[in-house]
C-alpha cells in the first residue's frame, strides 16, 4: 500500500521547515519528499502544516485512581512534599494501584493512550513505579506490555519512592535483589527518582548499574526539587536522558552535554505545582539536546503534547522550531529510537496533518486539538 500527502503548505521534517512540498509513503516507510509520485491513496493537505508524530518520552500512565483532591492544596501553596505528608502524592496512588486488577490498569491505560494518539502522539514511553513491591511492579510492567494502542509503547521500570515499612537503604537492596531481575525481562529502560526523601545519588547509581546488568538502559528523574548531583550522575552513567532538571547547575548540565545525555523537560509539572520552570534557553545555548514530554501522571494529568509545546514556547521561552524538535527528533533520542522522530527516507511514516496553515498555530490556538489526521506507519487515522 502506498500513500501520497500532497499540497503540504509547511512541512517540519524534524530539523527544518520545507514549504510547498509532498511526502510519499510506501509500506509504512517514508520513500520521498517533494516528488509527486503516483499512489493508490492520496491525501490533500490543502496547504496545512505537517510534521512527525509526537514522541512522549516521559509518562506515568500505568496507574489507578485520581488525585483531583490535591488541587485545593496546590492553590493553597502546599509543596509536593507537604501534599505527600498530608496523604496525597505517590504513596496514595500506590495504594489505589495495588488494589486494581491488571485488567483495570490496562483498560484505563488504553483510554489514556487513545486520547494521546488522537492529539498526535505516535510513540509513548510508559513507566511503572506505582506498585513498589515486586508483585505489583511486575503487574504494571506486564500491563504496559499487554497494552493495545495505535501508538508504539515503550516500557520503563521506575524506582519511584520508598514504601511504608522500609528505609531507603533497605528498599534499595530490595529493588536490586528482588525487582530488577524480573523487570529486566519486561522493560527497555530503568529510571530512578533521585531526590531528597526518595533515592539519593549513591543509591540511584547502584540501582541503575544493576539495571544495566539486566539489559535496561538508564534514565534518571534528576534535580527536580533540589540540586543534589543527580544530573551529574546521569552524565557519569551516560544515561539516555535526565528528566525534570529544574535545579540542575551549569557544571552538571555541561557534563551532561559532553556525555550525550538528553535533557528532558516536563513543563506541565511546574505548571500544576505552581513552581519555577527549567531554564530551557540556557540549555539550548549550551548546546544540549532538549526534549519535552507530558509527565502524564495522577499529579499532572495531561496527555496533550500540543499543550506541552505551548508551555515550552510561553513559559520555557523556547523558539517554536526548538519546541518542535524537542517533541520529535530529540524525544526519539531520549528513547534511543533511530527509526522515528523525523521525516526522512527509510524512517517509519509517523506523521501529523494539522488543521492549521503553520506551526505557529500550535502555541497560538490554545485549547483546541488542531490535529486533523494521524498517520502511524503509513496507516491513516482521521478525526
Amino acid at each position: 500500500m502506498d500513500l501520497l500527502i500532497k499540497n503540504i503548505g509547511i512541512l517540519f521534517n524534524g530539523y527544518k521547515f520545507i514549504r510547498d512540498t509532498s511526502v510519499y509513503i510506501e509500506n509504512g516507510l517514508i520513500k520521498s519528499i517533494g516528488k509527486n509520485e503516483r499512489a493508490e491513496e492520496v491525501i490533500d493537505a490543502n496547504g496545512n502544516f505537517v510534521m512527525p508524530g509526537f514522541i512522549d518520552s516521559h509518562t506515568h500512565i500505568a496507574f489507578a485512581g485520581y488525585r483531583d483532591f490535591e488541587i485545593e492544596w496546590k492553590i493553597a501553596g502546599l509543596s509536593y512534599e507537604e501534599i505527600a505528608r498530608g496523604g496525597g502524592g505517590i504513596l496514595y496512588t500506590v495504594e489505589e494501584t495495588r488494589k486494581a486488577s491488571k485488567e483495570r490498569i490496562i483498560k484505563e491505560m488504553e483510554e489514556r493512550a487513545r486520547e494521546m494518539f488522537m492529539h498526535g502522539t505516535t510513540t509513548i514511553e510508559v513507566k511503572s513505579g506505582y506498585g513498589l513491591d515486586k508483585k505489583n511492579e511486575i503487574k504494571l510492567l506486564e500491563a504496559i506490555n499487554e497494552l493495545k494502542s495505535n501508538a508504539t509503547i515503550i516500557p520503563t521500570y521506575l524506582a519511584h519512592a520508598i514504601p511504608h515499612g522500609y528505609d531507603s537503604e533497605e528498599y534499595t537492596r530490595y529493588v536490586i535483589e528482588e525487582i530488577l531481575p524480573e523487570a529486566g525481562k519486561l522493560a527497555r529502560f530503568a529510571d530512578v527518582f533521585c531526590e531528597k526523601g526518595y533515592f539519593n545519588v549513591e543509591q540511584s547509581e547502584r540501582i541503575l548499574k544493576e539495571a544495566k546488568q539486566h539489559g535496561m538502559l538508564p534514565k534518571i528523574h534528576a534535580d527536580e526539587f533540589s540540586c543534589m548531583g543527580c544530573s551529574r550522575l546521569a552524565a557519569k552513567l551516560k544515561a539516555i536522558s535526565a528528566d525534570h532538571l529544574l535545579m540542575a547547575d551549569d557544571k552538571s548540565l555541561m557534563e551532561m552535554k559532553k556525555a550525550g545525555v538528553i535533557a528532558t523537560l516536563l513543563p506541565a509539572t511546574p505548571f500544576v505545582l505552581n513552581e519555577e520552570y527549567p531554564n530551557a534557553r540556557k540549555m539550548l545555548n549550551m548546546g544540549l539536546n532538549v526534549a519535552i514530554a507530558t509527565d502524564m501522571n495522577p499529579n499532572c494529568y495531561v496527555g496533550n503534547m500540543q499543550f506541552i509545546i505551548q508551555l515550552a514556547v510561553y513559559k520555557l521561552k523556547m523558539p517554536i522550531i526548538d519546541a518542535l524538535k524537542a517533541a520529535t527528533i530529540n524525544a526519539a533520542k531520549a528513547l534511543n529510537l533511530k527509526d522515528v522522530g523525523s521525516i526522512e527516507y527509510g524512517k517509519k511514516a509517523d506523521l501529523i496533518i494539522f488543521d492549521a496553515p503553520s506551526p505557529n498555530f500550535i502555541p497560538y490556538y490554545i485549547g483546541k486539538n488542531l490535529v486533523k489526521t494521524v498517520i502511524k506507519e503509513g496507516r491513516v487515522y482521521s478525526q
